[in-house]
């Protein structure tokens, strides 16, 4: 007798009281299933690292203005993009834009609103103004040397009327004099025929021409400078100076804006790197929307007020033009993932059900056994959602596997219960009543399934020494749900079945069934193999076993590892799918799609790489350092090129030259700080830093950290790469980069989202081998410990998990071959092989010791164990199997990967435990097993006839 058999006695003399106290519990840890929140967010996958806490240190020390911000890309594909008709059709979505409240009350205040018609506008407004001014510049100089024309006539002629002078200038001159002016000309006449010195003549010209226009002169000064420094045209300005200008005039300013030298490079960032500078002609082209954030941008998250206003872009932007429109922002991927897990389980989780349905009643031809089955399915998943729930656990796209593994194993453990009580309700050496039959199936099968819960549980929970986060949850929720499978059908289901049973066989209805695979036949000969070839030659087999394990450990090193916001991106669903009932119709997925074409053919906005620099950034050597990692990046692959041919780089020394070109009082100092005159300030950085915060504060809080103190601290680079290239390529480069910093004083780290989740690629391999050896480790530990406790060989528990070790092989080599990469799901299998592989071996070992104390012969109790066990075995496979084949439906790829090669794995597992296992007891047998064990018990190799029951 087991020593646990006084607890599973419980439930068959106290099945009531057992219902009643499992019913309060479901409902009382049920109650926090309400509670389960859901994220999106990418971020969460990132545990700490310097490059983690360099990004947190930029996002909090560096800022570009007072808002928090993010930007949506809207791009126009079709031909004549840049004629005057489609730049108006731009402008007119920007105003309806602004007109929509959901999309207006989101705008950032300045620059909300960026396209190529805007630079055109613009530039064509301040060509006409600046052209203007340069016209009364010149009209002002032309009055100013008649002026000194006719002062020179007053001094020749002592006689002459300076007032008559002076009206005939007025007369000839489009300029507008007043009273005040012929004054002045009246006074410098009489200080020019009153001068006694050449210095006073001089004096006397300068009043009576310059001094005359002064104030027109300081006009055209401050309309210049508004010009530069004023407000931008509003949308109604720009809009009525494109309607003003006829096909050639746009076609010109578009030429200057996109030329090759002299270029507007801001313009260069919002068409494809494939257009060719100076050209009239495009393809597409890219209008920038920045929108306000209550928090700083998380990727892959976004509230639900960005979602919305960027929908609603998407609704007015392809209303209104004719052209083929995308737009592409946090929002739009947001919403993408959030519904396609929403998507993902509202088809998976009812496709998974009802395969289990069907396959139980393949194998119960039972209803009510099948709705004790679907009913315990419910309970084990109320279960593990209320866990979430008071644990705080949020819902994410990992999760949306654990249902569908909990209604997997769920009836795992149904099908074990139930098959072993038909089993010995029809055996003629047990009771045959329903509580005398189950009270022998739970203390038989009851072990085994402790066993396996706890081997799956550890499984689960070496996960925790995931240093990603979401993947720590997911072992946390998994062996919690376990637990409670173990919980639901080790008792609730058990109970429920014996009242149930008795109640109708007390009515007269026959409840006895035959167990799934024992009847004998074609069926039993199928399970059979393996027992039949572990007696005629077991070392073949396990030979055989291990010769495709070796190929399986090559396959292992050729498998990769991937993790990029492409993962979480669902490719737009096939074509049936629109065939489905109205609840489970999957709604339109574009995003990974509009993810590639923008890769492909724009600079990405968030796709940037950041290296952030600290320690002595005064000393007179930072910028020369500066201007040779800029130099450097040009040449890096990853790194973005515009279609100007320049790489987008920005860093401090870009921002200052920029400052310089528009600000006189800058470009002095700058100028005076560059010693040796190559463009880089190489002395007295501390004045060229402040005089830059002095006069472009902003520009300058974007590029360098100034503490309140007015220390310098850091500043950053920010470097545009390209999207489509690798993570792998990203973080060597940019390591590269920040190199080539580091030294004299300074230290620098390469960061970005890019670089973060080539982290969390790496992450995600140490997952793979840590998880594997920690449930190797503990799960052999465990079995060698219980088997030698419960049956006296620790030895057994080795051999029993040798078929696993096999099978966690065939899945890496399986990966291997069908391409499939180590991602945030995939990633978790080697110790998911092991944690559901280990229950098929445990099962079969155990009743094979049990058959050894009843049979006479070895071969006798390996037929039995097989025959009888493996059906089973063969049933829960096969709805573990099609639980987890569902996922390949799902609108999340990584979803479907995991489907497949879970899948696969539970085949394996069940192979291994019917094919390779039995020959690894016949060896554990004959070397290994206690003499009690197989005392009295016929271990010869000869032939001998085997007793079918």
């Amino acid at each position: 007798m087991s020593r646990l058999d006084p607890f599973f006695d419980v439930v068959t003399t106290h099945s009531r009281v057992v219902i009643a106290i499992m019913v309060v519990l479901t409902v009382v840890v049920g109650a926090g299933a309400g509670m389960v929140g859901q994220s999106s967010s990418l971020d969460q996958f990132q545990g700490d690292s310097p490059e983690a806490e360099a990004l947190s240190t930029i996002e909090s020390n560096f800022t570009t203005g007072s808002e928090n911000t993010t930007t949506a890309q809207l791009i126009v594909r079709g031909d004549d993009i840049l004629s005057k008709e489609s730049l108006l059709e731009l402008l007119s979505v920007q105003q309806s834009f602004r007109d929509s409240q959901t999309i207006n009350e989101t705008l950032a205040s300045e620059n909300a609103l960026v396209g190529i018609p805007n630079v055109v506008a613009r530039t064509a407004i301040a060509q006409e103004q600046a052209g203007a001014l340069e016209r009364r510049q010149a009209t002002l100089n032309a009055t100013s040397e008649q002026l000194r024309r006719a002062l020179g006539t007053v001094e020749q002629d002592p006689n002459s009327s300076a007032l008559a002078a002076f009206e005939r200038v007025r007369a000839n001159s489009s300029v507008e004099f007043t009273e005040e002016d012929a004054g002045t000309f009246e006074q410098a006449a009489q200080q020019l025929r009153a001068a006694e010195t050449e210095q006073e003549r001089q004096a006397a010209y300068r009043l009576g021409s310059r001094g005359v226009l002064e104030d027109q002169f300081a006009a055209v000064a401050a309309e210049g400078e508004a010009l530069q420094d004023g407000p931008a045209p509003t949308l109604a300005e720009q809009r009525t100076q494109l309607e003003s200008m006829n096909e050639s005039a746009v076609d010109s300013v578009v030429r200057s804006v996109l030329s090759q030298d002299g270029g507007n490079e801001r313009a260069f960032g919002l068409m494809p790197t494939s257009y060719e500078p100076g050209s009239t002609e495009a393809n597409a082209t890219m209008m920038l929307v920045t929108q306000t954030t209550v928090t700083e941008p998380v990727q892959g998250s976004a509230s639900q007020r960005l979602i919305d206003s960027q929908l609603e872009m998407d609704r007015i932007a392809s209303d209104s033009i004719d052209n083929e429109v995308l737009v592409f922002g946090s929002g739009i991927i947001s919403d993408e993932i959030t519904r396609s897990m929403g998507d993902s389980l509202t088809i998976v989780a009812p496709l998974a059900l009802l395969f289990v349905v069907v396959a139980l009643t393949v194998a119960y031809r039972d209803l009510l056994d099948i709705l004790l089955g679907v009913l315990g399915i419910v309970a084990v998943l109320v279960w593990t959602f209320g866990f979430m729930g008071w644990a705080g656990i949020k819902f994410n796209q990992i999760m949306i596997a654990v249902p569908v593994l909990l209604i997997g194993l769920s009836i795992d453990y149904a099908i074990h219960i139930f098959m072993r009580h038909r089993e010995e309700r029809g055996n003629e050496k047990t009771k045959s009543d329903p509580r005398g039959a189950m009270r022998v199936a739970i203390a038989g099968v009851g072990i085994a399934l402790i066993w396996v819960t706890a081997t799956t549980a550890i499984g689960f929970l070496s996960n925790l020494t995931s240093p990603v986060p979401p993947i720590q949850d997911f072992g946390v929720v998994s062996a919690v749900g376990i637990g409670a499978t173990m919980l639901v059908f080790g008792a609730l289901i058990p109970a429920l079945k014996l009242e149930i049973d008795e109640l109708l066989e007390g009515r007269g209805w026959d409840r006895q069934k035959t167990a799934f695979g024992t009847g004998g036949g074609a069926f039993s000969s199928v399970l059979s193999t393996g027992s039949t070839a572990a007696r005629k030659a077991p070392y073949v087999v396990i030979l055989l076993a291990l010769l495709v394990s070796a190929g399986g450990v090559y396959g292992a090193t050729q498998v990769d590892t991937s993790f990029n916001q492409e993962d979480f991106l669902a490719d737009d669903p096939p074509g049936w799918m629109e065939n489905l009932p109205g609840p489970f119709q999957p709604g339109e997925y574009s995003a990974k799609e509009n993810l590639g074409y923008v890769n492909e053919n724009f600079l990405r906005e968030d796709s940037q790489a950041q290296i952030l620099v600290g320690g002595s950034i005064t000393d007179p050597t930072t910028l020369e350092r500066v201007a040779t990692t800029e130099r450097e990046a040009a040449e890096k692959s990853s790194v973005q090129t515009l279609s100007s041919g320049r790489a987008s780089v920005e860093s401090p020394l870009g921002v200052m030259r920029s400052v310089a070109a528009t600000n006189d009082s800058f470009n002095a100092t700058f100028a005076a700080a560059d010693t040796d005159g190559n463009g880089v300030p190489d002395e007295n950085l501390e004045a060229v830093y402040d005089e830059l915060f002095s006069v472009a504060p902003e520009q300058a809080a974007g590029v360098i950290d100034r503490t309140e103190a007015g220390e310098y601290e850091s500043f950053r680079l920010v470097i545009s790469v390209s999207g489509g290239a690798s993570s792998d390529q990203v973080t060597s480069e940019m390591r590269d980069l920040a190199s080539g910093l580091d030294g004299d004083g300074l230290e620098s780290t390469a960061t970005g989202q890019t670089i973060l989740f080539k982290i969390v690629q790496d992450d995600l391999l140490d997952t793979v081998i840590e998880s594997l050896l920690i449930t190797l480790v503990s799960v052999f530990a465990f079995l060698m410990v219980t088997y030698r406790i419960t049956e006296g060989s620790a030895t057994l528990g080795a051999f029993t998990l040798l078929p696993v070790v096999l099978s966690v092989t065939w899945i890496l080599g399986t990966m291997a071959l069908l391409g499939i990469p180590f991602n945030i799901l995939t990633g978790m299998i080697t110790s998911l092989t092991v944690g559901l592989g280990v229950a098929y071996s445990i099962h079969l070992s155990e009743r094979y010791n049990q058959e050894l104390d009843r049979r006479d012969s070895m071969w006798d109790a390996m037929y039995t164990a097989v025959t009888g066990t493996g059906g089973a075995l063969l049933g829960s496979a096969a709805t573990t199997v099609g639980g987890f084949g569902v996922l390949v439906f799902a609108i999340l790829p990584p979803l479907q990967q995991f489907g497949i090669i879970t899948g696969l794995t539970i085949i394996y597992a069940f192979l291994a435990s019917v094919l390779v296992l039995p020959s690894l007891l016949v060896v554990w047998t004959w070397w290994f097993a206690p003499d009690e064990t197989v005392d009295g018990v016929d271990t010869g190799t000869e032939t001998s006839a085997v007793t079918e029951d």
